[in-house]
């Protein structure tokens, strides 16, 4: 239990600068300590046949009229609520993007732009919500309590929950603090705080990703461009 104590703790760093920080914020999700942050955001899905085709967020803002930004979210470029839930856009999207979930190629993808940026890529925690299954002291965040594994970072493409359930990490990082990476359980966007060569790396990438800052708002309500109205 003492070992498994410490493990808890390696995440304190994270969790005193996340209490801190301005809630809703980027910084209330990364610490607001790296040089430089990006959002990465999650993928909608549309059917093909057999096949499942990621659609990017700029791709649904064009089909709808609506504007892409850096600061844009789901509700406002979607035009409705009802699109971050059951609702979809038949032949433009089937699944709306996966609220606390990084998709594996997305995850993958990160994972090997971010395994550069460190001295220790084989030295990695992650965290993720077990649920209380496990009898082990936690990391306790603001809106989460995670159980620690330590894990080379080719592991964040891999499903922490049991079978069928598909469950990224909600949080992960090397040995090192050289990078942070946060899947909120209520957002459809994946924060990354970082270095700048990585950020930049991560947004000359295949990911859809926007350069971010420690103040943005992160809630779905928090697009200041592609208006909606309020939630019922």
């Amino acid at each position: 239990m003492q070992t498994a104590g410490r493990t808890a703790q390696a995440g304190r760093w994270i969790a005193d600068a996340v209490r801190a920080a301005p809630p809703d914020t980027v910084a209330a999700l990364v610490p607001a300590v790296f040089p430089a942050h990006a959002r990465v955001f999650h993928p909608a899905v549309r059917y093909e046949g057999d096949t499942d085709v990621f659609v990017r967020w700029d791709e649904v803002a064009a089909a709808n009229g609506t504007t892409p930004h850096r600061l844009m979210q789901w509700p406002g470029i979607t035009g409705s609520w009802e699109y971050l839930g059951e609702d979809d856009q038949p032949g433009l999207w089937n699944d709306a993007p996966a609220e606390g979930h990084l998709a594996a190629h997305v995850a993958g993808e990160l994972a090997a732009v971010l395994a550069a940026h460190t001295a220790g890529p084989g030295e990695c925690w992650f965290g993720w919500d077990d649920e209380g299954a496990a009898d082990l002291p936690r990391l306790r965040l603001p809106r989460a309590d995670l159980l620690l594994v330590r894990a080379p970072v080719d592991r964040a493409a891999t499903n922490f929950a049991p079978e069928p359930r598909e469950q990224s990490a909600t949080l992960w990082w090397p040995a090192d603090r050289s990078w942070c990476v946060v899947t909120d359980p209520a957002l459809t966007s994946t924060y990354v705080g970082a270095s700048v060569a990585a950020v930049d790396e991560l947004l000359a990438s295949r990911l859809e990703v926007a350069p971010a800052l420690p103040g943005d708002p992160v809630t779905p309500d928090s697009d200041p461009v592609n208006r909606v109205d309020a939630r019922g």
